[in-house]
């Protein structure tokens, strides 16, 4: 059984080949505020990046993933799982979609594949998500795969000169 492949999509490791496809993400500014970004990536710094990709989960405490079509073969967005804590058995998580490939259900499937893979493989007790109060796509995404809202930080992210809530979701593998 392959935990990472599914009907439509499958996660795979990070390869040199997708240093255009992450320099692509990595530098559009819609997608900073949910990554944290302030400034742009160079392609020599995500070179360096996807050298290091290699590292195991257990010692860089995050791992990303590259969701891709099974027929294409053609990267769609990327899963990340970030803050890994092998001793409390949970791990954050994020998910961005291309804005091609969006309304498609590869997110559905690329977060559930991945949840999976999670408390199969890697022992994890929860997985969290933190959203802003505005990203309705994600909330619903989330709750889809039922996490559960746990939890609002207020005024926490500050971006176009004013303060969004940040929602946190959990799910836990019982």
């Amino acid at each position: 059984m392959n935990t990472l492949l599914g009907k439509n999509i499958k996660l795979r490791a990070l390869e040199k080949e997708d240093l255009n496809f992450l320099y692509q993400i990595e530098n559009n500014e819609s997608f900073w505020q949910v990554s944290h970004t302030q400034t742009p990536f160079s392609k020599y710094m995500l070179k360096l990046y996807l050298e290091n990709a290699h590292l195991d989960i257990y010692q860089a405490k995050q791992l990303r993933l590259i969701i891709e079509e099974n027929n294409t073969n053609q990267q769609v967005g990327m899963i990340d799982l970030f803050d890994f804590n092998p001793k409390h058995k949970r791990a954050g998580i994020g998910i961005l979609i291309h804005p091609d490939f969006q309304e498609k259900g590869y997110a559905f499937e690329a977060l559930s594949l991945l949840i999976n893979y999670t408390f199969t493989h890697l022992d994890l007790h929860q997985l969290y998500a933190n959203i802003t109060e505005d990203n309705s796509k994600s909330i619903s995404l989330f709750e889809k795969n039922n996490f559960v809202k746990t939890g609002i930080k207020k005024d926490w992210i500050f971006t176009n000169n004013n303060y969004k809530s940040e929602i946190l979701y959990q799910l836990i593998n019982k």
